[in-house]
């Protein structure tokens, strides 16, 4: 029990239990059915991904504003080029442009000095606007042959009933995991977040970490897309608007700490979860979407303190 308390996913975990005793009281028949269930997990295991990667920027004491629009923006790439370079190659070039976007407001951040809010902020204006310019407001399906490719049904399709993104997020997570806690990076990673000038003095180069971390942050966002689209060749310009906020309240409320150095890979997705899992649950009751938006921002302040009060408990400096 003691070290349930000192995992930093403790609040999430305590959350999600909370959620499904009201969901199960106030709308048993209509939650625990199989359709719903289905669409949960396979929405949530989307939003974990781009809040996996909003995780590990926040770990290092920064934010990532723009995971929305390079959701969308890797996705419209990936279906936009599929007729020229077929599936694979789509792909290639889709993940490079997340990387290059990753590492281009990574660059700023570290070498310009600039606050990671107003970097990322110019990113998700910047790589919308992208979006608008390349397209003219119009995007393509994907063709009969390419959703019929082996590629896009490994990333889209399902396994034994289960869809293809929750093993990808369960195989991601359990790989970012390992990272985070059993490598000199993830080491580097936390310790750049907890005090930056304690991990310069014993020769961590946290501009490498912190440009890493962005750049992780907007492939995960792109592969996300991608697996949207493999799943649902349907899009528009406006894909992944607004993603950015469930994203980084899925990381707050799965124990990150906006100042840094402290967070859980499993609190992460289960973080993303209970955004999705109320989301769709407000649907369902009828609810006006406004009550969604006022219950994310709720969520994410009592997140926000009951992480704090978390971390002094186990003696954490925040």
């Amino acid at each position: 029990m003691k070290y349930l308390v000192r995992s930093q996913g403790f609040g999430a975990t305590i959350g999600v239990i909370a959620m499904l005793a009201v969901f199960t009281v106030i709308d048993f028949s209509g939650w625990w059915t199989v359709q719903t269930l289905s669409n949960v997990t396979q929405f949530t295991a989307i939003l974990a991904l781009v809040a996996l990667g909003q995780a590990l920027v926040i770990m290092t004491k920064e934010i990532d504003l723009s995971v929305g629009s390079i959701y969308g923006l890797t996705g419209v790439a990936f279906i936009t080029l599929e007729p020229s370079l077929g599936v694979p190659g789509s792909l290639v070039v889709a993940l490079l442009i997340a990387a290059a976007a990753g590492f281009i407001q990574g660059t700023a951040v570290v070498k310009g000095e600039l606050p990671s809010m107003i970097v990322t902020l110019g990113g998700l204006f910047a790589a919308r606007g992208i979006i608008y310019v390349w397209t003219g407001g119009s995007v393509h399906n994907f063709s009969p042959d390419a959703r019929t490719h082996a590629l896009t049904r490994l990333l889209g399709g399902e396994l034994f009933g289960i869809s293809a993104a929750i093993y990808w997020v369960a195989i991601i997570s359990v790989l970012l995991a390992i990272m985070l806690w059993g490598t000199r990076f993830g080491n580097r990673l936390l310790a750049t977040g907890g005090s930056r000038e304690s991990a310069e003095s014993r020769g961590v180069r946290t501009d490498r970490v912190k440009t890493a971390a962005f750049v992780l942050c907007s492939l995960l966002a792109g592969f996300a897309g991608i697996l949207t689209l493999c799943n649902q060749p349907q899009t528009h310009v406006t894909l992944g608007e607004n993603m950015e906020l469930e994203a980084i309240s899925a990381a707050v409320i799965g124990g990150c700490l906006l100042t840094g150095g402290r967070g859980s890979i499993l609190g992460v997705v289960l973080g993303a979860l209970i955004v999705v899992s109320f989301r769709y649950e407000l649907i369902a009751l009828g609810a006006p979407s406004s009550w969604y938006i006022t219950f994310v921002g709720a969520v994410l302040i009592v997140a926000v303190i009951f992480n704090q009060k978390l971390a002094r408990f186990v003696g954490h400096s925040v």
